[in-house]
């Protein structure tokens, strides 16, 4: 991640084939190509579907990543707060090993009291609690508090290939 937001004009093309690898991420060019045809009336090449692809992947128009299978793991929110008489000191080593940490799934910043917070992925309870341990022996000079609550039944896990046609309407926010 760079930091610097993706250069990208939408084509009707380009929020289609995002709508479809969303919906079947393993469909292949060729596939794309005659699910473009068939239903979005867009007639190409599986050359320029698959260099639409890769243009959008190294602009950063889409991450990719692998994510495993929700019955493998327990998920759990993670809420950070601060103790800011250390925070000038100490933030940014926290910051990095929650970070950089293998549990961490997605990693994000709020407002409010709570302004770190963190979805991550364990094998069992055990290994959230000994997770916690270690997070506060390392930077409990920073954190005051992690608030953690166990994800159950996670119901949706994936893109809903819908939010893309919001990028084809003229935006003036």
């Amino acid at each position: 991640m760079s930091g610097d937001p993706p250069n990208w004009e939408f084509k009707d093309r380009d929020i289609a084939i995002l709508s479809e690898l969303s919906a079947d991420p393993q469909l292949s060019s060729r596939e794309l190509t005659q699910v473009l045809e068939s239903e979005y009336d867009i007639d190409v090449s599986h050359v320029t579907v698959s260099e639409s692809i890769r243009r959008m992947r190294d602009e950063g128009v889409f991450r990719e990543a692998i994510i495993p299978n929700e019955e493998y793991y327990i998920f759990a929110l993670f809420e950070f707060k601060f103790n800011p008489e250390h925070f000038d000191e100490y933030w940014r080593d926290a910051m990095e090993y929650i970070k950089q940490d293998k549990h961490t799934l997605f990693f994000f910043l709020s407002d409010g009291e709570y302004q770190w917070k963190t979805i991550m992925m364990f094998r069992d309870r055990q290994e959230v609690s000994q997770w916690i341990h270690d997070c506060y022996s390392e930077h409990g000079a920073v954190i005051a508090n992690i608030r953690n609550s166990a994800i159950h039944n996670v119901l949706k896990f994936q893109t809903d290939p819908r939010i893309y046609e919001e990028l084809g309407e003229d935006r003036s926010d």
